[in-house]
């Protein structure tokens, strides 16, 4: 029975317990800030590349040190790590009407994974630095990269009835004509021949709202219900 390096396996639990901090340390932002993958995610994202990373550096040492034995590369399971948390990232992303939801998300559990890595190596300083980077990017960048989205735009609710659903199609190609971006869409049936649509939509400020309104209530079999949130 081989002896277990008591020493050793405390630095590795110390390991594991600074991935899982920092890693519910980023999970934290995109929880209060009511993302798909939160605290607990990022924590085991984090966690797991840590214990792999552990186990494929020592967790196999002596095993192909015998007669016929292939070598052990104790980079192969981190390489895997890379590819498998690329589908949990996946399943972050969003889609609602023509905006997506969650790529900063998936960005940030894929980044979570290398930061996991970092501490199951030891590298611990690497680890540090990186979670310190995302709290960075996710942050104060956030806000900077909003001030720069806002800045001239304009939004505008629509709850439009329509008569049939390719007026739909008119209403979009309408608005893509215009260059105005649908940032949300959803419609309901209400009745027969008769669906209610709701648009959230995004312009410049070159355009008036009011001229978009009242263009898009010429079309035909298109009523509008309500007209909300005209912004700067």
């Amino acid at each position: 029975m081989p002896q277990i390096d008591l020493g050793l396996q405390a630095d590795l639990a110390v390991r594991m317990l600074i991935a899982a901090v920092l890693g519910a340390a980023i999970g934290f932002e995109r929880e209060v800030h009511n993302h798909p993958a939160g605290m607990r995610t990022h924590l085991l994202v984090s966690l797991g590349s840590a214990v792999f990373t552990e186990l494929s550096i020592f967790g196999f040492t002596g095993q192909g040190t015998g007669a016929g034995s292939a070598p052990v590369d104790p980079t192969r399971i981190a390489a895997q790590i890379v590819t498998g948390v690329g589908f949990l990232g996946a399943g972050a992303i969003l889609k609602s009407g023509t905006s997506i939801r969650g790529l900063t998300t998936a960005a940030s559990l894929w980044t979570t994974a290398a930061i996991g890595v970092a501490a199951g190596a030891g590298e611990w300083l690497i680890a540090g630095v990186g979670t310190l980077i995302v709290f960075i990017s996710l942050w104060p960048l956030s806000r900077i990269d909003e001030r720069i989205h806002r800045g001239g735009n304009q939004t505008l609710h629509l709850r439009l009835e329509v008569g049939r659903l390719d007026a739909i199609g008119n209403v979009s190609r309408f608005l893509a004509e215009r260059r105005v971006e649908i940032a949300g869409i959803n419609s309901q049936r209400i009745a027969k021949g008769r669906y209610e649509v709701d648009l959230d939509l995004r312009f410049t400020a070159a355009t008036r709202p009011q001229d978009l309104v009242t263009a898009i209530t010429t079309l035909p079999d298109v009523e509008l219900m309500e007209s909300t949130g005209a912004e700067e």
